[in-house]
């Protein structure tokens, strides 16, 4: 038969289970008070700030000693298991960071300004009649190209050829006068006086004649300049006056990209220089010389004309956007890295990092330098660095002064 076991505890052990509970209970609930007075008073002291520097001078050296034997237990630490890693792989890739370097070298550094202008035409000029009367015909119409010479356009002077006719009237009554008192005068007959007054008389009208026959001359309007009729001023039938314009011509043949260059580069372009200009439209980008420079500054934006003369191009067209890039600022002979590797401490100070020979093999090395004129991306470093450093490119952020580094790759000019 089998052995039936009582699961029941039995009633002393229950007591004494209940007896310690209490127990713990009483001393949780007189400790606990303690506990929290002890946390709450730990939390409220002044929490010492991250890297604080002491006031006193004792206090600072002694910071600097516990700081100091802390470097050193670091650095020893550090050997350690780069002899331990050493140990087990001798070429410990792993412990030394990978970077490449660029050979720093002497250049020349320029900075240059983008000013914007316009493609123009160098010749815009108007036809004009030079006697007025209603156009009879007008030869061109806008967009035709024309040479110098070409007949543009009739006008009607029918007003000048009835004043010839009054003027060949009387004129041919003043030759017969003339004629008469000449006779006259060489017999002796009459008076001195009558024969001049019938002499100028004739002359008088010849000359006016011979002004009228000019004007008429003058019904025709003819090109000044070979180009393209830009644009029709007066229809056929309308009045022409002297001086007004009867159609505009450019001469597309030469053309030109002005800009205004603010007064303060007055002294970084000069006529003869050459100039980076760009027509942004059609992808043109050319280097030609300036052509003219304005010999006054406009006093209401404060800028003086530059000119720069294009060749031909038949793509190129009068009022097309263009830029041009004149250099501001020359340095020869010094030292250009790019921008973006020199680093800044948080005092203000920048640095860059160079390779050099420590005892554990190649090692970055920080080196402070002071910077001046920079563009696009480059600057000139003009104290830290003369000539010949292996500068660490890819790789420098992140690095520590002595770090052993392991280089990849190096290249021929500055990064």
């Amino acid at each position: 038969m089998g052995v039936i076991v009582n699961a029941q505890p039995s009633y002393r052990q229950t007591s004494t289970n209940q007896n310690q509970k209490q127990q713990a209970y009483r001393f949780m609930k007189s400790v606990f008070p303690l506990i929290m007075l002890a946390l709450l008073a730990f939390s409220c002291q002044p929490e010492e700030p991250t890297g604080a520097i002491p006031e006193s001078l004792e206090d600072k050296k002694a910071l600097l000693r516990e700081k100091q034997v802390a470097l050193k237990t670091l650095s020893d630490e550090i050997k350690d298991l780069e002899d331990a890693i050493k140990a087990q792989d001798p070429d410990a890739t792993e412990a030394r960071a990978l970077v490449t370097t660029a050979t720093v070298s002497r250049s020349d550094f320029a900075s240059y300004v983008v000013l914007q202008g316009a493609v123009m035409a160098e010749d815009l000029v108007d036809a004009t009649a030079e006697v007025g009367g209603r156009i009879l015909q007008l030869q061109v119409k806008e967009g035709d190209a024309i040479r110098r010479g070409q007949l543009i356009a009739t006008v009607d002077v029918e007003a000048f050829e009835k004043q010839k006719e009054e003027v060949q009237t009387a004129l041919n009554l003043a030759v017969d006068v003339y004629d008469r008192q000449k006779r006259l005068w060489d017999q002796n007959i009459g008076s001195e006086l009558q024969y001049l007054q019938a002499k100028n008389n004739k002359e008088r009208l010849e000359k006016s004649l011979a002004s009228i026959d000019l004007q008429l001359s003058k019904n025709k309007v003819y090109a000044p300049i070979g180009g393209v009729v830009e644009r029709l001023i007066l229809q056929a039938g309308e009045l022409a006056a002297p001086g007004v314009p009867i159609v505009q011509i450019l001469n597309t043949g030469q053309l030109k990209i002005a800009a205004d260059v603010p007064e303060n580069y007055v002294r970084a372009v000069k006529r003869g220089e050459r100039v980076d200009v760009a027509v942004p439209a059609l992808g043109i980008e050319k280097n030609l010389p300036v052509s003219l420079i304005g010999k006054t500054v406009d006093p209401a934006n404060r800028t003086f004309k530059v000119e720069v003369k294009l060749p031909n191009d038949p793509d190129l067209k009068p009022n097309l956007l263009a830029e041009m890039k004149i250099r501001e600022y020359l340095e020869e002979d010094v030292i250009v890295i790019s921008m973006d590797k020199v680093q800044q401490e948080v005092s203000g100070q920048r640095y860059v990092y160079v390779v050099d020979e420590g005892e554990e093999g190649t090692v970055a090395r920080k080196k402070y330098v002071t910077i001046g004129e920079s563009y696009d991306g480059s600057v000139v470093i003009t104290e830290g660095l003369s000539g010949g450093e292996m500068l660490i490119l890819e790789g420098a952020r992140g690095l520590a002064d002595g770090q052993a580094i392991r280089v990849t790759e190096n290249a021929t000019t500055n990064g």
